[in-house]
Formats: structure tokens, C-alpha cells, sequence
């Protein structure tokens, strides 16, 4: 797994301040042209998510996609991390600190999981049962979020 920092982005930062404004964080968004409209999809998280949290933010960052994209035929959809999330890239942990995650080991061919106390660009620090330990991420395959651990 790599930390890829992000790279600056008109559409991330027109709409990243309002969903933080809404007391949650942007986890991924994903734009793609489909022959005639613009499929944006948008992750965002807070501890809990819900239909109604996705609904309000999507009326929230509605004008301002239209104004990226404006004539164009707008396909949004917002939703959550869900709860076994596959992790996309090591900037992505800073999102979930105190979640469950199961992260497999090309150091030892095995998953390891427990609680994540903290992240940075170099690696994350996990709590399980048997202690803490640090990952780096150049030995982290893949990771996903697993609510069994919390």
C-alpha cells in the first residue's frame, strides 16, 4: 500500500470545506464522464452515517458541482465508507482513527487487526489483543475496516 498525498483538485476543494462544515469528513470522490453526463460519486464519513447524512450533503454540494460542471447532466451519489470498507490508499487511515481494520501482511502472509490508534505518511499504529504495533505501510497488501474490532 502506498500514501499517495493528494494532489490539488477544483472539485475536492470547492466541495470539501461544506461537507466538513457538515460535520464530516471526504473520504473519496470519484468523477467520470458517461457519454453525455458526469457520474460524481462522493464517501464521506463521521462516526455514524446515515440515509439522512447523505442526503443532506448531497443538497449541500449540488450548487457547487453545477457550477464545475455547469450545462452538463449530473449524476451524484454520496455514501458512506459501509462497515468492511476496503482502504484505497494509505492517506485514507487519518479518516478512521479508533476503527476496527484487518490489514494483511506481505511480511508474514497473514492478517493482522485491532483497534487504529494513529496514522501518518510512513505507517499506522494498531491496537490488538496482544499490544500495540506499527505497520508500515510498505508491507500493508490491503486493508479494510472491520466494526468486529471495535
Amino acid at each position: 500500500m502506498r500514501y499517495t498525498p493528494r494532489e490539488a483538485d477544483p472539485v475536492f476543494d470547492s466541495i470539501e470545506p461544506v461537507i466538513r462544515f457538515s460535520g464530516m469528513s471526504l473520504v473519496e470522490l470519484t468523477v467520470s464522464r458517461r457519454k453525455s453526463s458526469v457520474q460524481i460519486r462522493v464517501v464521506v464519513y463521521k462516526n455514524t452515517v446515515g440515509v439522512d447524512d447523505c442526503s443532506r450533503v448531497h443538497r449541500a454540494i449540488l450548487p457547487r458541482l453545477e457550477l464545475a460542471f455547469p450545462g452538463e447532466d449530473l449524476y451524484v451519489e454520496v455514501s458512506s465508507p459501509g462497515i468492511d470498507r476496503l482502504i484505497k490508499d494509505g492517506a485514507e487511515f487519518a479518516h478512521y482513527p479508533g476503527r476496527g481494520l484487518r490489514c494483511y501482511r506481505t511480511d508474514i502472509s497473514e492478517w493482522t487487526g485491532g483497534k487504529l490508534l494513529s496514522s501518518d505518511t510512513e505507517k499506522i499504529t494498531l491496537e490488538g489483543k496482544d499490544g500495540t504495533i506499527d505497520l508500515n505501510y510498505s508491507i500493508i497488501a490491503k486493508a479494510k475496516l472491520d466494526h468486529s474490532l471495535e
